[in-house]
């Protein structure tokens, strides 16, 4: 599944090419794709004609927000990318990707696609006069972004001296913090050299700082490389993103680690992967 680095690879890549575009009109050729409204018409009704004011990324949600022609709000445009869908920009000429499930047309006969193999990935048309939250329901359990203030040392230190939860799973849950995965939150494990298994209320406060830190760093050297591409990310052109080749642990379980050479062990965690090293990773 996209987790925040890719989410956000998009969401650039999103405002460098549609912002100020208008939606020219639009084919849904997957229904269950439609989250709200659950009408094909009325859907395509709502964004059709309006400009792409900006977008914006929540958590692993991107939001586009839609402006009228007098500059009015329009409502919004929510993607939910799930496990394996993607946003395209491609010619309306090029042959269609067999999974394509909604399509949006713009000027100079561009279009952007959304392709979706598994089917999980969710599209919402947000009718103005009305919040984001108010319809993808999902948004209202969201913790604080990772580079926001309210994701301070001192909140963060405050959650995880109340959790009795394995601290790997801790990460994953997007009510502490938004938009951590799986790969991230090994990667920023490892950084820290705190193993998956540690209980987040028997971390030390240095330990606790050290994680603090690696998980914005983890973060922002995977969006500077464009995301990771394991097995279906791509970025709005159609490039995979280049992270994977330099994670220290995710992916890598039988490899020798990047740092001791001794191998990286994989094990499951709550029905999760969780990878490491079991000599880096001194916490136990």
């Amino acid at each position: 599944m996209p987790e925040l680095p890719e989410v956000e690879t998009v969401r650039q890549g999103l405002h460098q090419l549609t912002v100020k575009q208008t939606i020219e009109g639009g084919e849904v050729l997957l229904s269950r794709t439609l989250a709200y409204p659950l009408s094909e018409a009325e859907f395509l009704q709502g964004i059709v004609d309006q400009k792409i004011a900006s977008w914006e990324r929540r958590g692993k949600y991107l939001l586009a927000q839609l402006q009228s022609a007098s500059a009015q709000p329009a409502g919004w445009l929510g993607v939910h990318l799930r496990m394996t869908g993607q946003l395209l920009w491609v010619k309306q000429s090029e042959l269609l990707q067999k999974h394509t499930r909604i399509r949006l047309f713009f000027a100079n006969h561009q279009e952007l696609r959304f392709v979706d193999t598994r089917t999980f990935g969710k599209v919402w048309y947000v009718p103005p006069g009305l919040q984001p939250a108010e319809i993808i329901t999902g948004l209202q359990k969201l913790g604080p972004e990772p580079f926001a203030e309210e994701f301070s040392l001192a909140y963060f230190s405050q959650k995880l001296r109340k959790s009795r939860r394995n601290i790997k799973t801790l990460l994953l849950d997007q009510e502490l913090v938004a938009g951590i995965g799986n790969i991230y939150a090994d990667e920023a494990l490892f950084k820290s050299r705190i193993r998956p298994t540690a209980i987040a209320t028997e971390l030390t406060d240095t330990e606790i700082k050290k994680l603090y830190v690696a998980i914005i760093e983890v973060l922002q050297a995977a969006i500077a490389k464009g995301g990771t591409t394991f097995s279906d990310f791509l970025n709005l052109l159609g490039v995979s993103g280049n992270y994977g080749d330099a994670a220290w642990v995710y992916g890598r379980g039988g490899y020798s680690c990047r740092i001791c050479g001794n191998k990286i062990e994989k094990i499951k965690l709550n029905g999760r992967s969780a990878h490491f090293c079991p000599y880096c990773q001194i916490n136990s």
